[in-house]
């Protein structure tokens, strides 16, 4: 199913009604970037907590009508596969991960919440009043939960590009299909591309800093080419998480209102 690949925007989007938010307007789509760009001078670093508070990004929206290659024998650079490296190494390195994030839809709808990952598998997405949603993940399922209608929809998380940044370890260029690595001032973008024979193809981008080489956001393209789109911030990687909060109800959820 389609919208078990978009993971947190379009699941919940297709949930939940759109609200106006006070959240910026998302900058223009960058121009294509070269690899290469960044300089070896801006090592990797490890997950650190950010200190001072920040405000809500803006969020860098694709260019809708890129084109990712998609050469079946696509090679890179040396300068390219060590940028995917230093990625794997941070992403590797994090066992929690605690942050707020801003999301635009494929429609431009903008909505903002909390996220907590706790690797292996783990994850929870809570969006801000009045979206009623919450997305859960427990190491081998996910669910769409709908507080206002006491509803959940599961999905298998092997189905999710986003189990990528869940996983304990993970070296990009041996377990992923990579087929874009750029650079440029701002970012580290390394592009993974899924092809499933019933669903089509899907891609997953993700976008570091090139000076941190901390997370910056994520985009979902889903197989009808829409784009969802998740800015992260306020990041957190010292914080200790109830398990609990992982937990899935796969019984009773609620009963609807009325």
């Amino acid at each position: 199913m389609a919208g078990a690949l978009l993971l947190t925007a379009s699941m919940a989007a297709a949930s939940a009604t759109s609200f106006a938010q006070a959240v910026p307007v998302p900058k223009p789509a960058p121009k294509g970037r070269e690899a290469g760009a960044a300089g070896a001078a801006d090592a990797q670093r490890g997950p650190t907590t950010t200190g001072a508070t920040q405000v809500p990004p803006n969020p860098v929206i694709p260019d809708p009508r890129r084109n990712v290659p998609t050469n079946l024998f696509q090679t890179f650079d040396a300068g390219q596969k060590a940028q995917a490296a230093k990625v794997s190494a941070y992403l590797s390195s994090l066992q929690t991960l605690v942050g707020n994030f801003v999301q635009v839809g494929p429609d431009g709808s903008k909505t903002q919440g909390d996220f907590y990952i706790q690797k292996p598998g783990k994850v929870r997405f809570e969006y801000d009043p009045p979206n009623p949603i919450d997305i859960v993940a427990d190491g081998s399922s996910l669910v769409v939960r709908d507080r206002k209608l006491a509803t959940q929809d599961v999905y298998p998380l092997s189905q999710t590009p986003l189990r990528f940044l869940l996983s304990d370890r993970i070296d990009l260029m041996r377990d992923t299909n990579v087929v874009s690595v750029a650079s440029d001032d701002l970012f580290v973008s390394v592009t993974i591309e899924e092809k499933q024979a019933l669903i089509g193809t899907s891609r997953l981008l993700l976008m570091f800093g090139a000076k941190d080489g901390q997370l910056k956001q994520w985009t979902v393209t889903d197989p009808q080419g829409y784009d969802t789109t998740v800015a992260v911030y306020n990041l957190d990687s010292t914080k200790k998480l109830d398990p609990g909060m992982f937990k899935i109800d796969f019984t009773n959820y609620g009963t609807p209102p009325g």
